[in-house]
């Protein structure tokens, strides 16, 4: 994952896992269903409910997904309001003042505003194998014997089955992916993608680097972890490769080694929690990075919100980085 984990607060949260099948046959019932539903995540277990539910909890990212999709949801934790009271970058469309907010940050999971709730489900997205992204350890079996749960990989796949995953979820709860807005949202995601395709083959050698700061460290993400740039890397754009730490997901540098990988664009994380490129100007070894210098840094949603409404103006803002840089490094 990109960076510090959690933004900045669960550094050791991430972990392993691997490509899950995705497809219709993973859902439940359709659109307009008033019977029994159910679904399989990508644990392998299957969610059951009497009908399809209505009272859904989810983590923000996830659930700004499903809205996308027309699903609304009536609870969310992970990061979702700012210290200012606005929506947090992870909201994406989401109303934040018409959903219950569980949890703000990390390991904040309040069991009886869920409780509270009546969940039909939890729906969470999945890092490490088993593990439930933002459900906290200390809690986890208190909140998982109130409802059923989905877990979707968020990692150790491409974000094509990604996207196809949180489809796949959203048509179960009774989206209609017919619809022209979806159609539209999908075929604006093909096409951002022959874009970068085509920039990466006309521009190539451009080095990429997946940064994350915070005050004492920067951290180096590897791309092959993470659904979006694991995706991008099959498209063409290539990557710097750091030593990973146990975890496999980030090395952490110094300050004063940031300079140690060679890249013409900086992909920063964007999430709330971590610094800014305009926060940085205290370390002088940002400073002389040829990204930095040559105006190559661009922000990065680390944490993509999985619709392809969502996801193809990523792709597309990526293209045109890829298209426009040149070599510094």
């Amino acid at each position: 994952m990109g960076g510090a984990i959690g933004a900045g607060v669960a550094l050791a949260a991430c972990g392993g896992g691997g490509d899950q099948k995705s497809g219709a046959a993973d859902g439940g019932t359709g659109a307009g269903a008033s019977g029994p539903w159910s679904f399989k995540d990508d644990r392998g277990k299957t969610a059951e409910t009497k009908s399809t539910p209505k009272n859904i909890v989810a983590y923000t990212g996830t659930a700004a997904a499903l809205f996308d999709y027309g699903i609304q949801v009536k609870g969310v934790f992970g990061p979702t309001k700012t210290k200012d009271g606005k929506p947090d970058v992870q909201a994406g469309d989401l109303d934040i003042s018409k959903v219950e907010i569980i949890g703000n940050v990390y390991g904040e999971f309040s069991v009886e505003k869920y409780a509270a709730l009546a969940p039909d489900v939890l729906i969470t997205d999945m890092w490490q194998k088993d593990v439930l992204w933002y459900v906290p350890d200390n809690s986890k079996d208190k909140i998982l014997k109130l409802a059923p749960s989905v877990a979707l990989w968020a990692a150790d796949q491409s974000m094509t089955t990604a996207l196809q995953r949180r489809a796949d979820l959203a048509k179960s709860l009774g989206a209609d992916l017919n619809a022209k807005k979806f159609t539209d949202a999908k075929a604006a995601f093909e096409k951002a993608s022959a874009r970068l395709r085509a920039a990466a083959k006309a521009n190539p050698g451009i080095r990429v680097l997946l940064g994350s700061a915070s005050p004492d460290l920067f951290y180096v993400s590897e791309a092959k972890r993470s659904c979006d740039t694991r995706y991008f890397q099959e498209l063409g754009v290539e990557f710097v490769t750091p030593k990973v730490d146990s975890q496999g997901f980030f090395e952490s540098l110094s300050w004063e080694n940031v300079g140690k990988y060679p890249a013409d664009v900086i992909l920063m994380d964007n999430r709330t929690g971590t610094l800014q490129p305009a926060d940085l100007s205290n370390k002088p070894t940002w400073g002389q990075l040829p990204a930095v210098k040559a105006h190559q840094v661009v922000p990065r949603l680390t944490e993509p919100i999985y619709s392809y409404a969502r996801v193809a103006p990523i792709v597309d803002a990526l293209a045109e980085t890829i298209e426009k840089a040149r070599k510094v490094a």
